[in-house]
C-alpha cells in the first residue's frame, strides 16, 4: 500500500478488489453499451445485483472518455461511476480519452460533494492500453483534481494484481519527481 497526501486529501494506491472497498463510489471500467462484461466490470456487476443492470438499461449507453452515475446495489458505496475508457489504437487520442474518463467521475463526485471514491486501472485489461502509458495518464488527472479545493477527502486506487499496483507505484514515484511516498 501507498499513501501520498495532497491539499489535505488522501491518494492511496493499493493491491485489491474494488467490490469491497468502502468508499462514498466505486468506478467501473465499463463498455459504451453499459452492457456488463468480465473483469472489473463483471465484479462490480455480480457483487452489487441485479438493480445495476436495470439502472444502465435505462441510461441506455457512455461516450468513451465519460462516465454516469448509477446506484450501488448490493455494494456498502452510495454510487457507481460506469466511467468507458478508450480502447487502445495507438492512434492518437487514447490519453485525452482517459484523462477524460478519469475526469469525469472526479467531477460527479463533486457534483454529489462525495469524500471518497475508489478507482480500478481504467482500459488496462481487456481494452489493452499498457500499463506504463494508462498510469500516470490517471494519477496526474488525479493528482491536478486535488490540487484544486475538492470535497474528496480520499481517492483510492484499487490494483487487482501486484504487476498493476508496481505500475502505478513508479509511475506515482515519478511524477513526485523521486520525492518519497
Amino acid at each position: 500500500m501507498t499513501t501520498y497526501t495532497i491539499n489535505g486529501s488522501t491518494l492511496l494506491l493499493q493491491q485489491g478488489n474494488i467490490v469491497n472497498v468502502q468508499a462514498d463510489a466505486i468506478v467501473n471500467a465499463a463498455n459504451a453499451a453499459l452492457a456488463g462484461g468480465g473483469g472489473v466490470d463483471g465484479a462490480i456487476h455480480r457483487a452489487a445485483g441485479p438493480t445495476i443492470m436495470r439502472e444502465c438499461r435505462q441510461i441506455g449507453g457512455c461516450a468513451t472518455g465519460s462516465a454516469v452515475a448509477t446506484g450501488a446495489g448490493n455494494l456498502s458505496a452510495r454510487y457507481i461511476f460506469h466511467a468507458v475508457g478508450p480502447i487502445y489504437q495507438n492512434s492518437g487520442n487514447e490519453p485525452q480519452l482517459l484523462a477524460s474518463a478519469y475526469q469525469t467521475c472526479l467531477n460527479l463526485a463533486e457534483e454529489h460533494q462525495l469524500q471518497s471514491i475508489a478507482f480500478p486501472s481504467l482500459s488496462t485489461g481487456a481494452y489493452g492500453y499498457p500499463l506504463h502509458l494508462a498510469a500516470p495518464i490517471a494519477l496526474r488527472t488525479v493528482i491536478t483534481h486535488l490540487q484544486q479545493p475538492t470535497s474528496l477527502k480520499q481517492v483510492y486506487f484499487i490494483l487487482f494484481d501486484q504487476r498493476t499496483l508496481l505500475a502505478y507505484q513508479q509511475a506515482l514515484q515519478k511524477l513526485l519527481g523521486g520525492d518519497q511516498i
